[in-house]
Protein backbone atom coordinates (compact mmCIF):
# COMPACT_ATOMS: atom_id res chain seq x y z
CA UNK A 1 0.00 0.00 0.00
CA UNK A 2 1.90 2.92 -1.08
CA UNK A 3 0.29 5.90 1.12
CA UNK A 4 -0.96 9.01 -0.48
CA UNK A 5 -1.33 12.71 0.81
CA UNK A 6 -5.58 12.46 0.27
CA UNK A 7 -7.03 10.15 3.17
CA UNK A 8 -9.11 7.17 2.58
CA UNK A 9 -12.57 7.13 4.16
CA UNK A 10 -13.92 3.96 6.36
CA UNK A 11 -17.01 3.26 7.63
CA UNK A 12 -18.98 0.50 8.76
CA UNK A 13 -22.57 -0.28 11.04
CA UNK A 14 -22.31 -2.43 14.07
CA UNK A 15 -21.85 -5.88 12.34
CA UNK A 16 -18.68 -4.47 10.99
CA UNK A 17 -17.03 -1.89 13.58
CA UNK A 18 -14.32 -4.65 14.67
CA UNK A 19 -13.09 -5.41 10.87
CA UNK A 20 -13.10 -1.79 10.35
CA UNK A 21 -11.05 -0.60 13.34
CA UNK A 22 -8.24 -3.40 12.20
CA UNK A 23 -8.44 -1.95 8.22
CA UNK A 24 -7.63 1.41 10.06
CA UNK A 25 -5.09 0.20 11.85
CA UNK A 26 -3.49 -1.11 9.19
CA UNK A 27 -3.68 1.43 7.01
CA UNK A 28 -2.74 3.95 9.66
CA UNK A 29 0.50 1.72 9.98
CA UNK A 30 1.06 1.70 6.40
CA UNK A 31 1.63 5.59 6.50
CA UNK A 32 -1.71 6.05 5.21
CA UNK A 33 -4.29 9.39 6.81
CA UNK A 34 -7.70 8.07 7.54
CA UNK A 35 -11.19 9.48 7.71
CA UNK A 36 -13.33 7.51 10.15
CA UNK A 37 -16.93 8.29 9.52
CA UNK A 38 -17.92 5.52 12.23
CA UNK A 39 -19.79 3.65 13.53
CA UNK A 40 -17.32 3.14 16.58
CA UNK A 41 -19.53 0.36 18.66
CA UNK A 42 -21.62 -2.69 18.58
CA UNK A 43 -25.21 -0.76 18.96
CA UNK A 44 -27.54 -1.43 15.92
CA UNK A 45 -26.95 1.19 13.80
CA UNK A 46 -28.17 1.82 10.20
CA UNK A 47 -25.46 0.92 7.18
CA UNK A 48 -27.04 3.27 4.75
CA UNK A 49 -25.65 6.27 6.80
CA UNK A 50 -22.12 5.00 6.84
CA UNK A 51 -22.28 4.34 3.46
CA UNK A 52 -23.72 7.62 2.69
CA UNK A 53 -21.06 8.78 4.70
CA UNK A 54 -18.00 7.49 3.04
CA UNK A 55 -19.22 8.13 -0.79
CA UNK A 56 -19.38 11.60 0.34
CA UNK A 57 -16.08 11.70 1.88
CA UNK A 58 -15.02 10.48 -1.48
CA UNK A 59 -17.04 12.66 -3.60
CA UNK A 60 -16.40 16.02 -2.11
CA UNK A 61 -12.45 15.16 -2.45
CA UNK A 62 -11.69 14.61 1.04
CA UNK A 63 -10.62 11.24 0.60
CA UNK A 64 -8.78 9.44 -2.58
CA UNK A 65 -10.97 6.29 -1.52
CA UNK A 66 -13.56 4.56 0.57
CA UNK A 67 -13.81 1.17 2.30
CA UNK A 68 -17.08 0.55 3.28
CA UNK A 69 -18.18 -2.67 5.54
CA UNK A 70 -21.25 -4.54 7.50
CA UNK A 71 -22.30 -7.87 8.18
CA UNK A 72 -22.59 -9.24 4.21
CA UNK A 73 -21.34 -6.16 2.48
CA UNK A 74 -24.42 -6.21 0.09
CA UNK A 75 -26.40 -3.37 2.10
CA UNK A 76 -23.69 -0.47 2.55
CA UNK A 77 -22.51 -1.17 -1.20
CA UNK A 78 -25.79 -0.77 -2.73
CA UNK A 79 -25.98 2.85 -0.40
CA UNK A 80 -22.83 3.87 -0.96
CA UNK A 81 -23.49 3.00 -5.24
CA UNK A 82 -26.86 5.11 -4.90
CA UNK A 83 -24.13 8.42 -5.24
CA UNK A 84 -23.57 9.68 -8.74
CA UNK A 85 -19.83 9.64 -8.81
CA UNK A 86 -19.49 6.53 -6.77
CA UNK A 87 -18.30 2.82 -8.06
CA UNK A 88 -18.37 0.49 -4.88
CA UNK A 89 -17.44 -2.81 -5.41
CA UNK A 90 -18.08 -6.02 -2.95
CA UNK A 91 -15.33 -8.10 -2.98
CA UNK A 92 -14.54 -11.81 -1.19
CA UNK A 93 -11.61 -12.37 -2.77
CA UNK A 94 -7.98 -10.50 -4.50
CA UNK A 95 -9.18 -11.76 -8.25
CA UNK A 96 -12.08 -9.09 -7.64
CA UNK A 97 -10.18 -6.58 -5.57
CA UNK A 98 -7.39 -6.33 -8.28
CA UNK A 99 -10.16 -6.02 -11.40
CA UNK A 100 -12.22 -3.93 -9.98
CA UNK A 101 -9.24 -1.52 -9.99
CA UNK A 102 -7.91 -2.22 -13.46
CA UNK A 103 -11.30 -2.30 -15.27
CA UNK A 104 -14.26 -0.40 -13.34
CA UNK A 105 -11.74 2.45 -11.59
CA UNK A 106 -14.00 1.15 -8.31
CA UNK A 107 -13.38 4.32 -6.12
CA UNK A 108 -14.99 2.54 -3.19
CA UNK A 109 -14.22 -0.89 -1.71
CA UNK A 110 -17.27 -2.91 0.25
CA UNK A 111 -16.37 -5.95 2.80
CA UNK A 112 -18.92 -8.39 4.34
CA UNK A 113 -17.64 -8.84 7.84
CA UNK A 114 -19.46 -12.00 8.69
CA UNK A 115 -18.41 -13.29 5.18
CA UNK A 116 -14.51 -13.30 4.87
CA UNK A 117 -12.34 -13.79 7.86
CA UNK A 118 -9.66 -10.59 8.59
CA UNK A 119 -6.91 -11.84 6.68
CA UNK A 120 -8.65 -12.13 3.46
CA UNK A 121 -10.44 -8.95 4.19
CA UNK A 122 -6.37 -7.46 4.37
CA UNK A 123 -5.84 -9.07 1.09
CA UNK A 124 -8.28 -7.44 -0.90
CA UNK A 125 -7.65 -4.37 0.87
CA UNK A 126 -4.11 -4.30 -0.03
CA UNK A 127 -4.51 -5.24 -3.50
CA UNK A 128 -7.31 -2.51 -4.16
CA UNK A 129 -5.22 0.45 -3.46
CA UNK A 130 -2.35 -1.24 -5.18
CA UNK A 131 -3.90 -2.04 -8.45
CA UNK A 132 -4.40 1.43 -11.15
CA UNK A 133 -6.89 1.60 -13.14
CA UNK A 134 -6.06 0.37 -17.00
CA UNK A 135 -8.09 2.67 -19.14
CA UNK A 136 -7.85 2.36 -22.60
CA UNK A 137 -10.38 0.34 -23.17
CA UNK A 138 -12.34 -0.01 -20.37
CA UNK A 139 -12.76 4.13 -20.20
CA UNK A 140 -15.64 3.83 -22.50
CA UNK A 141 -17.73 1.20 -20.31
CA UNK A 142 -16.51 3.17 -17.22
CA UNK A 143 -17.88 6.58 -18.42
CA UNK A 144 -21.14 5.07 -19.08
CA UNK A 145 -21.35 3.94 -15.11
CA UNK A 146 -20.17 7.60 -14.22
CA UNK A 147 -22.02 10.77 -15.10
CA UNK A 148 -19.27 12.75 -13.92
CA UNK A 149 -17.11 11.42 -16.55
CA UNK A 150 -17.42 12.33 -20.13
CA UNK A 151 -17.48 9.21 -23.01
CA UNK A 152 -14.49 8.88 -24.91
CA UNK A 153 -14.42 9.33 -28.43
Amino acid sequence: MNPSDTPIAIGSDHAGVELKALLRRTLEEAGHAVEDCGTHGPESVDYPDYGDRVAAAVLEGRARFGVVVCGTGIGISIAANRHKGIRCALVSETTSARLTRQHNDANVLALGARMIGPEIALDCLRTFLATPYEGGRHERRVAKLSPDRAPAA
